[in-house]
């Protein structure tokens, strides 16, 4: 979801290659988080080759904001 809070969008190839996983790994975390809403999903071509690209929802980034918001008051809590 990171990467997808910075970039308007990003493909399949991206993704697994910044976070280093196989094509089943990644495309079953993608899956789920489209099945939550959280992630659009665009298939289409370039050229010839398959291409799909992925962003975040606003619902996703909701989701995400609300993540991060509550690992900031899990570490104020520990100090």
């Amino acid at each position: 979801m990171s990467a997808l809070m910075v970039n308007e969008e990003v493909n399949f190839n991206q993704l697994k290659e910044l976070m280093q996983i196989t094509d089943g790994n990644l495309a079953s975390h993608i899956k789920g988080l489209e099945e939550s809403g959280y992630v659009k999903v665009q298939k289409g071509f370039i050229g010839r080759k398959t291409n799909t690209t992925y962003a975040a929802t606003k619902a996703g980034e909701k989701a995400f904001k609300q993540h991060l918001e509550a690992l900031e008051q899990m570490i104020k809590n520990i100090g």
